[in-house]
């Protein structure tokens, strides 16, 4: 199908941003850019202490590292041009550009859902069967889980990016959001939407359901498994292992179902646009903190690397 005579291809996408914050726009941009900076600071970071320190070399700092990774990419698909639509109030995107930012927004966002599921895996073999972890959790295995992790959310979302490329986008543009988001895109579509969104729920559920289902049958195996032990400071011990994913798994699949698995409507969908500075921003944020900076094995780390560039330094 094609658009009717009194419509018009949509060629450029209308990013109305957030025009409610405008009289403090200066103080949005001023704080949204210090907090794209410290994310990209701390998760670059943890790539290059993970790439270079030895003692870090194990699986739980190696699903850490690509998590950092995820998140980095994920912020940078998005972010840099917030901050554009911030300053001038609202962002113009070509057509397909907003689709290739769907896309990458996509695979980036929901490889934390695999990852973080992963990691889960990670923390029940070294809590439940600690004698086998070492065997168990091969780097061979590592690097397999997540090879196929990328994989499968490529693959998953990609058929439904090639339905979304077929629809008609015939006049309206305007997006009342901050990016290129799945919700918004869809609705500006004239063609029929009834089986994308059928198939995004189904998506969804291998994407966000099942990995989550996946977590909670682990932490199910790590609570029982802590219970019997009988020392104090071994249960303390033993659930300060998984506390910081713990944290993320709270505030990342509770905002990710939060945004996407409710229902829409007007008012929710302003809602949502806002819901989405969590899993964009804060959660990028956290990872670092709750997941490192406050790891004794991090702390040795950036200690060895300061050491190192200190003497490189000197000896410059």
């Amino acid at each position: 199908m094609m658009c009717e005579e009194n419509q018009t291809q949509v060629t450029q996408i209308r990013l109305l941003g957030f025009q409610s914050l405008s009289k403090y726009k200066t103080l949005v941009f001023i704080v949204f850019i210090f907090t794209y900076i410290c994310i990209l600071g701390g998760n670059l970071l943890i790539i290059i202490l993970v790439t270079i320190i030895d003692h870090l070399k194990t699986p739980m700092f190696f699903f850490l590292k690509h998590l950092s990774i995820a998140d980095v990419l994920l912020t940078t698909s998005v972010i840099p041009m917030m901050l554009d639509i911030i300053f001038v109030e609202e962002g113009i995107l070509s057509f397909w550009g907003c689709l290739i930012q769907l896309y990458v927004f996509g695979i980036f966002g929901f490889i934390q859902c695999f990852l973080i599921a992963i990691m889960s895996f990670d923390r029940y073999l070294a809590i439940c069967h600690p004698l086998r972890y070492s065997s168990l959790m091969s780097p061979d295995l590592c690097l397999g889980l997540v090879i196929g992790s990328w994989f499968l959310v490529t693959v998953l979302i990609s058929s439904g990016f090639i339905l979304i490329i077929q629809f008609n986008f015939c006049g309206l543009n305007s997006i009342d959001h901050f990016f290129c988001d799945f919700g918004p895109v869809v609705e500006l579509a004239t063609s029929d939407t009834s089986v994308v969104i059928l198939q995004d729920f189904v998506i969804s559920i291998f994407l966000i359901f099942l990995p989550f289902a996946f977590i909670i049958i682990s932490y199910v195996c790590i609570l029982f498994t802590i219970l019997k032990i009988s020392s104090t400071y071994g249960k303390r011990k033993a659930f300060s292992t998984c506390s910081s994913h713990l944290t993320t798994v709270c505030a990342y699949y509770g905002t990710l179902i939060a945004v996407y698995m409710t229902p829409s409507d007007e008012s929710s969908s302003n809602i949502n646009k806002y819901r989405s500075l969590l899993y964009l921003v804060v959660t990028p944020l956290m990872n670092p903190i709750i997941y490192s900076l406050r790891n004794n094995e991090i702390k040795r780390a950036m200690q060895k690397l300061m050491s190192l560039t200190i003497q490189n330094g000197w000896k410059k």
